[in-house]
């Protein structure tokens, strides 16, 4: 190992399932085996062969957490695994000193306010909201919507915070910054790096000159695959995202577990770690310090490196 990490790591996007069933824009989405899914009408990779079985368990995880010495993990949702709300209070149940959990409604059809309501009555202390679903063939849903706004509202008073993914570029940066200007108050975490790679994808990292939002980057080696490990052009991107908003604003996130079909886990975020382009406290700011500080995690396990085999 020639490295030493004196600081806890901390994965800011991630997913957890038991199953996958569900449809998305009318296209089923199904768990099969070897860790394949059918997804919108043809056959994908979802998560590691070995995961036989297709379940995406919160035990296996903390495998993969613990081996790459992931302290602590947040669990975000999207539609292309079904609604996960009953799993993932039983997880926060479980695991509260390992895992944050977001909850999430049905936000493509009115009446998601009660839902909401509900989920935070339950414990959660996050809601998530995959806005790039939201551009509808019967009507798109806008985040500055009345409802939208009056749930806004009631997560800043009741002290919830938002995780959002956004659709690529400033389609929707507009709106969110209407939510963001009328509720202060409100934390927010924006995902999948401003989906850096598209353009005007810096349109959404501005947004995190407010002083209630941060930028993860859950899925950024997805977005980058093309280039492959050790992933200049993130590194690149990190730095020109710092250079816009600071990097106290920035966070790691893996979106565990669909990249490690391509990687592993820990080289999700170890390409930073090596990188010679950012100070020590850079890389400790994005790969945890700032989500510590911004997700409230205490009493953090300390994880011992385990020497592989290979060395």
């Amino acid at each position: 190992m020639d490295f030493k990490i004196d600081f806890k790591l901390i994965d800011a996007h991630s997913h957890l399932w038991l199953r996958q069933d569900t449809e998305v824009d009318g296209m089923p989405i199904r768990t099969l085996e070897n860790g394949r899914s059918l997804f919108m009408n043809e056959i994908r990779q979802m998560v590691p062969p070995f995961m036989t079985d297709g379940s995406n368990s919160a035990e296996v995880f903390l495998s993969n957490m613990d081996y790459a010495q992931v302290s602590a993990a947040v669990v975000t949702q999207e539609y292309i695994d079904g609604i996960q709300n009953d799993y993932l209070l039983e997880v926060m149940r479980k695991y509260s000193n390992r895992f944050f959990v977001c909850g999430m409604c049905e936000f493509r059809r009115p009446g998601y306010f009660s839902q909401a309501k509900e989920l935070i009555d339950a414990g959660f202390k996050a809601i998530k909201i995959p806005a790039q679903r939201l551009l509808l063939k019967e009507g798109r849903v806008y985040l500055n919507s009345e409802e939208m706004m009056r749930l806004f509202k009631y997560m800043e008073a009741h002290k919830v915070m938002l995780s959002v993914d956004m659709a690529d570029g400033a389609t929707q940066t507009k709106e969110l910054e209407e939510v963001i200007k009328e509720c202060p108050n409100l934390k927010i975490a924006i995902g999948h790096f401003g989906m850096v790679t598209r353009p005007d994808w810096l349109e959404q990292i501005k947004l995190a000159r407010y002083a209630n939002v941060m930028i993860e980057s859950g899925g950024i080696t997805w977005l980058f695959n093309d280039e492959f490990y050790p992933f200049h052009g993130a590194i690149k991107a990190i730095k020109e995202a710092a250079d816009l908003v600071g990097m106290n604003k920035l966070m790691w996130g893996s979106d565990y577990p669909r990249t490690i079909t391509a990687i592993t886990y820990k080289m999700s975020y170890d390409f930073v770690l090596k990188s010679k382009e950012l100070s020590d406290n850079e890389k400790a700011l994005f790969l945890g310090r700032n989500a510590e500080r911004f997700y409230g995690f205490k009493e953090l396990v300390e994880l011992p490196y385990i020497k592989n085999m290979s060395e």
